[in-house]
């Protein structure tokens, strides 16, 4: 029997992993994190809960890595603390797992193992085949997993529009696939409201070079650290222009060195300029690739919008590039930067008025193009909240896989194979674990309303002391408030909150028992009452209360 379990990604966008099980013999594809919500206040990022793995047993034999984006290899560390496994990986894939994990110290001790396309590796009960796949990250892969019960392909992210490096996604290997016989087809769902088919990259490219014949003044590019073939591009582009270029920013430079040590970065000797030197070249002569372009506070776009930058300034000739897809939630970042560029007098070329990123994911007749090349037993649909997998099931069952063994599934559904035929087989335990700080798991709903009630509503402390014999008040109440009222401008409100508190007071004689522990619920009570009836809002409110 053979199970499949997406411990994450389906049903939201990151958070990607997902659980090929064979009796007792376990492997995992990807390990994602997805960046927090707007409700997450305060959160670093979220990673799935691994629970099932923990508790199932059994041999965990190894973790095989599609791609090198965060929503794929970001919780990385986490499952390795949990499991010291191998991670199999493409170069480029393991060189910026290998920066995640040092970011935790975990990189020393992790078994690192390097895959390529045509080489197959066989784990346990599965043999696995790499197949290369376009996306806007180089070296992806999407997989094809031998199992006692069939042949499992699993896409990755792809796309197959033609890619900047050329190759792209290997069409004929999924055709060969095909023709082998699939059991379950697992595709990336994101781009399912897309028609048509997605941008080729040499479009990106002619766009670029019409903007560097354009610009008079430097021209800065702000794009995803990972996207090493538009960073390829840009250099070739700058070359050919004369002019020099400067890659600024500590995850674009880790990124851009990796690639460098692979052979799938080439910057020309004498071509690339360090930023100290930027002062000493001309406008004209200049290029700088760097990121930020999702609006990010401390990146260096955003510094150099808000005039921050210690280096760079933006003055009036200058063409910012923001090239890539605007991330729902970061519009109104991304706007606020936009709109800083222009006030400093320089011109900004986004994707809402020109076509500088093209999509990585593939749009509905590329996914249609997928299920026809490998013809699939079974369709699940992966990757993509729950309309894209909504969406994308339709798409299969117009693409002729029958309605019965299109099987549309959510996070922690088992997805059993026996005999050829595959089902939805129960649940297992499946969450969210929020990363705060070095605090994994310890933020959870009452945290998270916590925050949320202090940022909207503020906070009131009420200080006293009682004597420990007499219990008399020996000093105070003494109320302060944040984010409520302004004291000088209101402070009756706050003198009437006081007379709140003694009256509490009177109301709990000394002697009665568990009397402070009784006088903290009241006063919370009295003065949540209070506050509400008079200025109609809800603020915390936290008693300290001493006997001495």
């Amino acid at each position: 029997m053979l199970r499949l379990i997406p411990l994450g990604g389906l049903g939201e966008i990151g958070l990607n992993m997902m659980v090929v099980e064979c009796g007792e013999d376990r492997l995992v594809i990807d390990a994602g994190l997805m960046f927090p919500e707007d409700y997450m206040l305060g959160v670093d990022f979220a990673i799935p809960d691994t629970a099932y793995l923990r508790a199932a047993g059994g041999r965990l034999l190894g973790v095989i890595l599609t791609h090198a984006h965060e929503d794929h290899i970001g919780a990385l560390p986490f499952l390795l603390r949990e499991a010291a496994v191998p991670v199999f990986g493409t170069g480029f894939t393991l060189g910026m797992a290998a920066q995640r994990l040092a970011e935790f110290e975990t990189a020393a001790t992790a078994d690192f193992q390097r895959v390529e396309p045509g080489r197959p590796l066989a784990l346990g009960p599965f043999r696995i085949d790499f197949l290369p796949v376009g996306h806007s990250v180089i070296d992806g892969v999407g997989l094809a997993i031998d199992t006692p019960e069939g042949l499992v392909v699993h896409t990755g992210d792809f796309k197959l529009s033609p890619v900047a490096e050329g190759g792209g996604t290997d069409t004929q290997a999924f055709a060969r696939l095909g023709e082998r016989g699939v059991l379950a087809l697992l595709s990336d769902s994101t781009n399912v409201e897309r028609e048509g088919w997605s941008l080729p990259d040499e479009r990106i490219r002619e766009n670029f070079a019409r903007i560097f014949r354009d610009s008079l003044g430097r021209i800065i590019v702000a794009l995803f650290a990972s996207n090493i073939a538009r960073i390829q591009m840009i250099v070739d582009l700058a070359r050919r222009a004369g002019r020099k270029v400067v890659i600024s920013g500590r995850n674009i430079e880790a990124s851009a060195e990796v690639a460098r040590s692979l052979g799938r970065l080439v910057i020309p000797h004498g071509t690339e300029l360090s930023l100290e030197l930027v002062p000493d070249w001309d406008e004209q002569e200049l290029v700088v690739i760097t990121t930020g372009s999702q609006g990010e506070p401390m990146s260096a776009i955003a510094r150099m919008a808000a005039g921050t930058h210690k280096q760079l300034r933006i003055r009036p000739g200058d063409t910012v590039v923001l090239s890539s897809k605007f991330i729902p939630g970061n519009e109104r970042a991304i706007a606020k930067i936009i709109d800083n560029l222009y006030r400093r007098g320089a011109e900004v070329v986004y994707e809402k008025i020109s076509e500088i990123h093209a999509s990585g994911h593939a749009y509905r007749e590329e996914l249609r193009e997928m299920i026809r090349l490998t013809r699939p037993a079974h369709f699940v649909p992966v990757h993509g909240e729950y309309r894209h997998l909504v969406l994308h099931a339709r798409l299969a069952r117009e693409a002729g896989v029958p309605p019965e063994r299109v099987l549309l599934a959510e996070n922690g559904e088992v997805i059993e194979f026996a005999g050829g035929r595959g089902r939805l087989a129960g649940r297992v335990p499946t969450g969210r674990l929020l990363v705060d700080g070095k605090g994994v798991g310890d933020v959870g709903r009452a945290v998270l309303k916590e925050r949320r009630l202090l940022s909207e509503e503020g906070v009131v402390a009420v200080t006293m002391a009682l004597d420990e014999e007499t219990g008399i008040v020996t000093y105070g109440p003494e109320i302060v408030s944040r984010g409520v009222v302004f004291e000088t401008a209101t402070g009756h409100l706050l003198q009437d909150a006081h007379c709140v508190v003694l009256e509490v007071v009177e109301e709990i004689p000394p002697g009665t028992p568990q009397r402070v522990e009784r006088l903290r619920q009241r006063i919370q009570g009295a003065l949540r009452e209070y506050f509400y009836f008079t200025i109609g809002r809800r603020p915390v409110i936290l008693p300290f209360i001493m006997e001495m």
